[in-house]
């Protein structure tokens, strides 16, 4: 195996200048909604995940900062293979285990070449004082290609970890049971294959996707995916176990025996969605091409930009009151502003809640 580490190898103290604390100034959107810089001058940001009171970021170019208190921490990430320059690709996908605390050992989804080829792969890294380093490897091999690597993954109600994987640019592979592309993945914490899976030893959760970058679980543990569209058409698509969501044969409301159509699809504008996240009876997705983070009101299939003066969003996340989001404009498909990316914190009003 070639050692590649992140780009970023300077020590920790250097580390803390390159990502940096803002001051919690309290500014408003241009819809009249408070926001707070939490953090600032993050490299390419993919996303957000919160252990106790520590946030922590993956970033593609190889690293994962660490935001706590009044200190934000950037660690490279040593990969045992060559990190992936794709498009798209990098270092994606972070989930932590609830016994993270006591292992200092996280999941991460990265890209990566090996002769002349491109895949993705699911990792255990641990935490050391310096850096996190690939420990073991939970699944290989997940076709890599030109654009569309998904990447995105989550620990579901269950305490099963979920992974959406793109069609690598090779949109059969949606289609095809034996190919790991364009599916939702779903595996135990230690990388074997749940019994409960539609497929006897299959990760295979559902398949017929393009490129679904945003997972989260909503009421009665009900799970809703965002999906990249052929150039509009973007989807959010309500997700059961086996069934198939139609790409490249279908897409919007277009309809064929045996496929699922979304539960509202962006039409002829696009989104691009990417991270989503549930709280009080609403989704909230990111939302690349379309500059926004976006609210998603499953019962009235509505959707609507909520914040669309930040630039591109990658990730969002709740807590009990409000949503983190990050900003993805440092990725060469933005336009970046002094300081970006950026770390907000977005609070929701108690009357919005419960509406």
């Amino acid at each position: 195996m070639v050692s590649a580490c992140a780009q970023d190898n300077d020590s920790n103290s250097s580390q803390k200048d390159q990502a940096s604390q803002e001051s919690k100034t309290t500014e408003e959107t241009d819809q009249g909604i408070e926001k707070k810089v939490i953090a600032s001058n993050l490299q390419e940001p993919w996303e957000i995940e919160q252990v106790d009171s520590s946030l922590y970021i993956s970033e593609r170019t190889g690293s994962i900062v660490k935001v706590e208190a009044d200190e934000v921490n950037r660690k490279p990430v040593q990969f045992d293979a060559s990190l992936s320059q794709q498009a798209e690709a990098g270092l994606l996908g972070l989930a932590f285990p609830e016994n993270f605390s006591q292992t200092n050992t996280a999941i991460a989804y990265y890209s990566y070449e090996q002769n002349g080829a491109y895949y993705q792969r699911v990792v255990t890294v641990e935490e050391t004082e310096e850096q996190w380093r690939e420990k073991s490897i939970l699944l290989d091999k997940i076709p890599g290609g030109e654009f569309h690597q998904g990447g995105r993954m989550e620990i579901g109600p269950d305490n099963k970890l979920y992974i959406t994987t793109g069609d690598a640019t090779n949109p059969e592979s949606a289609q095809d049971m034996e190919s790991l592309a364009g599916k939702i993945l779903r595996m135990n914490l230690d990388g074997t294959v749940p019994n409960d899976n539609p497929q006897q030893d299959s990760y295979v959760f559902s398949y017929g996707h393009r490129n679904p970058q945003g997972l989260a679980w909503g009421k009665g543990s009900q799970l809703y995916a965002t999906e990249h569209g052929s150039s509009a058409t973007d989807e959010i698509n309500q997700i059961e176990a086996g069934n198939n969501y139609g790409w490249p044969e279908i897409q919007g409301d277009e309809t064929k025996e045996g496929m699922k159509t979304p539960i509202i699809h962006s039409g002829e504008d696009t989104w691009a969605p990417s991270g989503m996240t549930y709280l009080q009876g609403k989704f909230y997705f990111a939302s690349l091409r379309g500059e926004a983070l976006r609210q998603f009101d499953p019962l009235k299939e509505t959707e609507t930009a909520i914040i669309s003066d930040v630039g591109r969003v990658r990730d969002v996340m709740a807590d009990q009151n409000g949503l983190y989001i990050i900003t993805n404009n440092t990725d060469g498909r933005g336009n970046p502003a002094e300081n970006d990316d950026q770390l907000m914190y977005i609070p929701i009003p108690k009357n919005q809640l419960h509406q």
